[in-house]
């Protein structure tokens, strides 16, 4: 039910809080999410990004960490000065990140199962005989003989095993009926 008129009061304006503290406070806690697992469970809020990279093993600047060689000024043994390398605390976030690196990638990309059975439908019926196959009746996309042609050069590079192991069988098939 809507309230009663006049009965809302009005909002007076705080003077007691620090306005600077609370927008500091409501921009760290919407800070974005770290997406990466290893790197959000070791991360302290209470250090900067800077110290909790360094801490982890981590450059904040890639252009900084590994610097590229200046050609034309040749400095002495004596100008070059050695910065004290960070501590790095935390490894074993830098040893997850490496051996998440180093799996194999998996294969996302796959043909549909009715791209399969159509390619495998032609080619048993009809072999390399293209223009066929644009006339054949479970051509329902009305494929030119190069489109047929470019969908079953698709299915061999995607799976070149099962291409010849199919090819196989058409052979034994061939070899049995003569």
């Amino acid at each position: 039910m809507p309230k009663a008129k006049g009965k809302t009061r009005r909002q007076k304006f705080g003077y007691n809080v620090n306005r600077k503290r609370l927008n500091r406070n409501a921009r760290r806690k919407a800070a974005p999410r770290i997406e990466c697992s290893h790197i959000r469970h070791a991360w302290d809020h209470a250090k900067s990004v800077r110290q909790n990279l360094a801490e982890m093993g981590l450059a904040v600047d890639p252009n900084r960490a590994v610097p590229l060689r200046k050609r034309k000024v040749k400095a002495m043994e004596v100008d070059i000065e050695e910065r004290p390398k960070e501590l790095v605390r935390k490894p074993y976030v830098l040893n997850d990140l490496e051996a998440e690196a180093s799996l194999p990638e998996k294969k996302g990309n796959t043909l549909s199962r009715d791209l399969i059975d159509y390619v495998r439908y032609m080619v048993e019926n009809h072999g390399e005989d293209y223009k066929a196959m644009a006339r054949d009746e479970k051509n329902y996309y009305q494929d030119t003989p190069k489109q047929i042609r470019n969908k079953i050069n698709v299915y061999k590079r995607f799976y070149p095993a099962e291409w010849q192991d199919f090819l196989d069988s058409l052979q034994k098939s061939k070899m049995e009926v003569e």
